[in-house]
């Protein structure tokens, strides 16, 4: 039986677009640049002392695995601090806001499943931009 082919992405070779919550993000893996069909993951990045906007997500369950960096999650009316090596659940319906609190680029990786779509992101708070 033959092998599959090997599908491999290197962040850095990966294009940057802005999410419909204002994240910087690089799509490594999903439907529309490989093999995966069922989920995503892209790397996101917050600059320092700034957010993304309050999102939900009707359909996807999301895990944030925070690379570097730190920051506060909001998880509905739960705040917390999170930092590199945190990984962090949110449900579908939850809504959801990180804010870079370090002195660095605060990086994490998103894992979506079904995959991220701006269509399944409700924006729930209006930037004061």
């Amino acid at each position: 039986m033959k092998n599959p082919v090997m599908d491999v992405k290197n962040l850095e070779a990966m294009p940057a677009f802005v999410t419909k919550d204002g994240s910087e993000i690089r799509e490594l893996l999903a439907y529309r640049n490989s093999a995966i069909r069922n989920q995503s993951l892209a790397e996101a990045r917050v600059a320092v002392g700034a957010s993304t906007q309050e999102h939900y997500h009707v359909k996807a369950e999301e895990i944030y695995f925070i690379t570097a960096g730190q920051g506060r999650m909001r998880i509905e009316r739960e705040e917390r601090a999170v930092r590199t090596g945190d990984a962090i659940a949110i449900p579908p319906g939850q809504k959801h806001k990180i804010w870079n609190t370090g002195g660095e680029t605060l990086r994490l990786l998103c894992c979506c499943a079904p995959a991220y779509e701006h269509s399944d992101t409700i924006i729930t708070e209006v930037r004061a931009d």
